[in-house]
């Protein structure tokens, strides 16, 4: 009988358990027919944002080349599909990585009823991640709400080496006519997609960036990072084809803990699944978010690039042209939003799952919550980013400024992260800054201070 490999966050072909469990199954079964399938599912589809569209169909068009041509597209609502496709091929099992996110696992469980009727399972062979949410936990069995002890018991559980590519190519099998790919008309250029650009992308790493890695990743005019995240969304590399690469010297170290990252906000989403949208710390929602008549003016300048503070809007900019955004200027740029403009984070983190390339739910949310102070980190609420200080340290020649904000080119250097100081700092028209910043830190401080009931420390509240 044949197997249907339903793919989803997986699409590559190498270190893919649940491709390889098909195979086997529709060997032991019958003459190893596999149906290959990536359902459109309107609801995950449509949710994301033209960029991320137009990239899921690079990648669909590359693992498709993979597969000789053989990947089944089909569209519509996943339990009439898959229904669909079981009829239509006699397969008995079909198998999936397994997923850990709150839409994800509902959409499995009903999915997984509906074959169960006919006869039908559904297996769940493997998952995104090095090691699976629920098996990282503390003594008693609780998930880790920090990340630096969730890190040593991480390491301490250790994951499984890359799967072995199948050793039978399989007769795939095509029961139905496959659709065509949904048109998408991007505004921005998509990178290169696929399985084999991303081995590209890990092998050119490990061979520069990775050298230096400690100190560079914080460099936005620096290329100091691996590029991976955008291949790690989609499943085009699995995370342990990258870690037994990795040595036990600083920088691996360091890069080590950055997939960890990924994993950790992955168990937290998985035994909070509210957290998607709900701060961790309901506590923080007392804080009072600004919604009177110019919100919307004010989040849209934030959005566009237009707050006058340049490391701030060439970070937003960088997103907007490119679909991803270097790590610092994230927490930077977010910082920003609920910090001096005092906006709710929900809104930002809505803004990147719409423009980022990357946009992972768990590590968007939870990266969100982190720099908003109502996550996962131990530390106060009051980390609150001086965009200046910040540019100043990462950006010191102003180069990433420069790329993105051409009204600042005529300031050299170091000035074009304070064109307010500058007696030419406004001649092409960049905005003037919308906050004092120094206010809006203590409007912060004051809020947060009224929403607990504490005396407020004010050594160490900038970052």
């Amino acid at each position: 009988m044949p197997s249907v490999m339903w793919f989803r966050r997986d699409l590559r072909v190498l270190d893919h358990p649940a491709l390889n469990a098909a195979i086997e199954a529709a060997f032991q079964d019958g003459d190893g027919q596999v149906v290959a399938l990536f359902n459109i599912d309107a609801k995950v589809f449509d949710a994301a944002g033209t960029p991320l569209q137009a990239y899921q169909n690079a990648s669909l068009k590359s693992l498709n080349e993979s597969l000789n041509g053989n990947l089944l597209i089909r569209y519509g609502n996943p339990k009439e599909v898959l229904l669909e496709v079981v009829k239509a091929s006699n397969a008995k099992s079909v198998h999936i990585s397994e997923d850990f996110e709150p839409y994800g696992r509902l959409r499995d469980v009903e999915v997984e009823k509906e074959l169960a009727k006919i006869n039908v399972t559904l297996v769940r062979t493997g998952s995104p991640y090095a090691v699976a949410p629920f098996r990282v936990t503390k003594d008693d069995g609780t998930p880790y709400r920090v990340f630096t002890p969730f890190y040593r018991t991480w390491l301490k559980h250790g994951w499984r080496k890359p799967a072995e590519k199948f050793k039978k190519t399989p007769p795939w099998f095509m029961p139905l006519p496959s659709e065509d790919l949904p048109k998408v008309n991007s505004e921005i250029e998509i990178p290169k997609a696929g399985e084999k650009n991303a081995l590209d992308l890990l092998d050119k790493f490990l061979k520069t960036a990775i050298n230096g890695y400690g100190e560079n990743r914080n460099r936005p005019d620096l290329n100091g990072t691996s590029k991976l995240s955008i291949p790690l969304r989609f499943g085009e590399i699995h995370p342990r084809t990258i870690l037994i690469e990795l040595n036990d010297t600083k920088d691996h170290d360091t890069f080590r803990k950055e997939i960890c990252w990924r994993e950790f906000y992955a168990e937290v989403l998985a035994t909070a699944p509210d957290s998607e949208t709900k701060s961790l710390d309901q506590k923080w929602e007392l804080m009072g978010w600004d919604q009177e008549k110019d919100f919307a003016e004010r989040l849209k300048k934030w959005q566009e690039g237009k707050t006058g503070f340049p490391i701030v809007d060439a970070g937003m900019r960088q997103l907007k042209q490119t679909g991803w955004m270097h790590n610092r200027v994230r927490m930077i740029v977010a910082s920003f939003l609920v910090k001096d403009l005092h906006i709710h984070w929900r809104h930002g983190a809505d803004w990147f799952m719409k423009h980022l390339l990357d946009g992972d739910i768990a590590s968007n949310s939870h990266g969100w919550q982190w720099t908003a102070g109502c996550g996962t980190d131990a530390s106060p609420y009051y980390r609150i980013f001086n965009p200046m200080m910040q540019a100043e340290k990462f950006d010191p020649n102003a180069e990433y400024v420069h790329k993105f904000i051409p009204e600042l080119k005529h300031l050299a250097g170091i000035n074009a992260h304070t064109p307010w100081d500058q007696p030419d700092g406004y001649i092409n028209d960049y905005p003037q800054r919308m906050v004092d910043h120094s206010e809006e830190r203590e409007e912060t401080l004051r809020r947060y201070k009224a929403s607990k009931g504490e005396k407020v420390i004010k050594e160490k509240f900038s970052q």
